[in-house]
């Protein structure tokens, strides 16, 4: 093919498939799967979706950013095969699965499946009972595809078990497109979460390994990614920490398939257990470990320095969704040496933009990033691109189509400026004098207490630089005198013994300006985050307000 080739996610995988067809690309307890066998599963069930109907229904070129031609197909599952499976599976038939975020409750649940359409849910049992209660207040939802688990939960009338579906009959499959869909759902940590609808082609070069490790240049044609998946020799070994719902998930296990590595889940896929992560790394020879901020990067180092590890082959850490804090850091570099810490910036809406890495004796500048080529800052109005200074964090290029269903949001968010369209997400962000970027925070998250813009993650940055300080987030309450104030809702360390208040603020007073600090200390015993490990800011709201 030409440099001009449109890559969509499902050919990309048969092609490593076809090149490497042996390699295993997945190990889950006594599962191992190769790349082969999947892709079989894959077309089984691409067969199943196709066989119902479901696919594409108007082509891209005749759509708005906001509006999807296709079916969309929710996929409801914790970590295992079946969540790449019937990602792929749905792509192969030309239908969109987008992910489903199994802490929601009944009310939140209904919402995103509205929100989406969805025509088929594919669902562990475990949820068989939460899918009963809303299916019928759902009234798009057709199709539902039961994954037998643990549970024993019986299968729900009208379902189809998953592996008798894997087994479908053959039908004509369509040839997909680079210009089909790919939608992710944001958190929905600080509003209603919105699907983030994408062409394939896109996001698989901004942020799902269509570039050759290293290379600014996208790969040219299948053929190159064949070769690349036969020169890698296997490629890496990842552990798969966070769940496949989250989009930072799907990024790092896409990666990974396009060099023809191998993805290994942890036995426990139900809550972090940074033991078995572990062992785990020492029985599979994983090589690189994603962790999403201080909740899973603290915990892990924490066993590291209390266990008995072999972790010589261990290479790489990678962080993304919320900042490792400098202690935390400097922790990891202890303990391992020979580690390299990467640290990523990216969104739903941007795909990776900027990174930094750190290595023991040399550490990375906190919140300072070097950016991609197509990352950058623009002003405040979101018309113009700085030369350098405060303003909001953005990219152009390869940027998503828009909110799924919503065209002023879609408007807003990615703005044309002098031709060229951006994408603009909402996070401040400082370009500095010399080409690197300050992360300054969410704009969502940011508190204008007394005329002042403070960020809650770099309030958040400074008190976790206390040792005693397992966990924190930081929110605004209204305040008479301030108009909001700021409040950290704090968790401490198990054996912190007593800490007071003003031994937090006098640590976070290191790091940062006394206007700054919080108001008010509020002390809970664990702090809310995603199942991903990303900050619940509406929770935070409301501890700071009870507080």
């Amino acid at each position: 093919m030409s440099g001009e080739a449109l890559f969509d996610l499902s050919t990309v995988f048969a092609t490593v498939a076809a090149a490497v067809p042996d390699q295993e690309v997945l190990v889950w307890r006594d599962r191992r799967l190769t790349y082969a066998a999947m892709d079989r599963r894959i077309t089984g069930l691409a067969h199943h979706f196709a066989g119902l109907g479901l696919g594409l229904h108007t082509d891209r070129a005749d759509l708005a950013g906001h509006e999807s031609g296709q079916d969309h197909v929710g996929l409801y599952l914790r970590n295992g095969n079946e969540y790449p499976e019937a990602m792929l599976a749905s792509y192969r038939a030309r239908a969109v699965g987008f992910n489903v975020n199994y802490a929601y409750v009944d009310e939140e649940l209904v919402y995103l499946l509205q929100d989406a359409r969805a025509r088929a849910l594919v669902y562990h049992a475990e949820f068989a009972p939460r899918v009963a209660a809303i299916r019928d207040r759902v009234p798009t939802l057709e199709h539902l595809v039961q994954v037998a688990d643990e549970s024993g939960n019986p299968l729900l009338p009208g379902a189809v078990d998953y592996e008798e579906a894997v087994r479908a009959p053959a039908v004509r499959l369509p040839e997909p497109s680079g210009e089909d869909a790919f939608l992710l759902y944001t958190g929905g940590t600080t509003g209603m979460p919105k699907g983030v609808l994408w062409r394939q082609h896109d996001v698989y070069v901004a942020a799902m390994g269509g570039r050759p490790f290293g290379s600014p240049d996208p790969y040219t044609s299948y053929d190159e990614i064949a070769r690349a998946a036969r020169d890698a020799h296997g490629g890496l070994r990842l552990l798969m920490t966070a769940p496949f719902m989250h989009g930072a998930a799907q990024w790092s296990a896409f990666h990974m398939v396009s060099t023809g590595g191998r993805i290994v889940l942890p036995g426990n896929v139900r809550s972090m257990d940074a033991a078995d992560w572990l062992r785990t790394v020492e029985r599979e020879g994983v090589v690189s470990i994603p962790v999403v901020g201080d909740a899973m990067a603290r915990p892990l180092v924490e066993e590291i320095e209390r266990g008995d590890y072999d972790l010589s082959g261990l290479a790489a850490v990678s962080n993304g969704g919320a900042p490792i804090s400098p202690g935390v850091r400097h922790r990891l570099l202890e303990a391992l040496p020979h580690l390299l810490i990467l640290d990523a910036v990216g969104s739903s809406e941007t795909g990776i933009q900027m990174n930094h890495y750190s290595a023991a004796g040399s550490e990375a500048e906190v919140a300072v990033f070097s950016p991609e080529a197509d990352t950058t800052v623009v002003d405040d109005r979101r018309a113009r691109v700085l030369d350098q200074g405060e303003g909001w964090l953005a990219r152009r290029g390869l940027v998503p189509l828009g909110y799924l269903g919503d065209a002023e949001k879609t408007a807003r968010t990615f703005p044309v400026i002098d031709g060229v369209r951006f994408s603009v997400p909402g996070d401040r962000a400082e370009l500095l004098p010399d080409g690197r970027i300050r992360l300054l925070g969410r704009d969502a998250v940011t508190i204008n207490s007394g005329g002042e813009k403070i960020f809650a993650e770099e309030v958040e940055r400074a008190l976790a630089a206390h040792p005693a300080v397992a966990d924190v987030v930081v929110a605004g309450r209204p305040s008479q005198r301030w108009g909001s104030e700021v409040v950290a809702v704090v968790a401490l360390a198990p054996d912190a013994g007593d800490v007071a208040d003003e031994d937090l603020l006098a640590e976070a007073g290191r790091h940062i300006a006394r206007y700054k600090l919080p108001k008010a200390i509020v002390r809970r015993s664990a702090i809310a985050r995603s199942p991903s490990g990303k900050a619940d800011y509406r929770w935070a709201r409301a501890q700071a307000e009870q507080g």
